[in-house]
């Protein structure tokens, strides 16, 4: 029987990136993603939930997100659910869910004002982008380098997070 375990999120990041190494020398990023909902409750009135979410990221992936995921940026997190479990110092049984991802997609404005998004995959050869960009993974439809075409059609560009089909 075929399983599947994949996530996609759209949210805010709640905090900076914060890269760490481990003992074996393998670089790992963590951080943070607001996702809001809208629900009706109750009482008839809308409301907006919100759902955080831990993201973590492995090895080159990490070390690239970590200096441009910072708090408040829009992103894109693409990856899969892991369950872990471990006991504290006090011997009490602690489990955590998270998101490991394997593409994150920074969403939005730039410093500079102009759209843009900067995409990193988890293919450990991707090639530097144009000034500007980030890296996208090599199994993602064969194209590197900076943002993705946007689906006005101009024929390059920067991606308009309205564009996105799932938003």
């Amino acid at each position: 029987m075929a399983s599947l375990n994949k996530v996609i999120l759209i949210g805010n990041t709640g905090r900076d990136a914060e890269l760490r190494y481990l003992a074996s020398g393998v670089a790992q990023a963590s951080f943070t993603i607001a996702v809001n909902r809208n629900s009706r409750g109750a009482d008839g009135e809308w409301t907006q939930e919100t759902d955080w979410f831990n993201v973590v990221v492995w090895r080159e992936l990490a070390e690239r997100i970590s200096q441009q995921v910072t708090k408040g940026k829009q992103v894109y997190v693409e990856g899969r659910l892991q369950q872990r479990s471990w006991d504290d110092n006090q011997g009490v049984k602690q489990t955590r869910l998270e998101v490991v991802a394997n593409t994150v997609l920074l969403l939005g404005r730039n410093e500079s004002g102009q759209g843009g998004a900067g995409a990193w995959g988890d293919e450990a050869a991707a090639t530097p982008a144009a000034p500007g960009g980030g890296w996208n993974s090599g199994n993602r439809g064969g194209q590197r380098g900076g943002a993705r075409p946007s689906a006005g059609g101009n024929g390059g560009g920067d991606v308009d997070p309205d564009d996105l089909p799932f938003e």
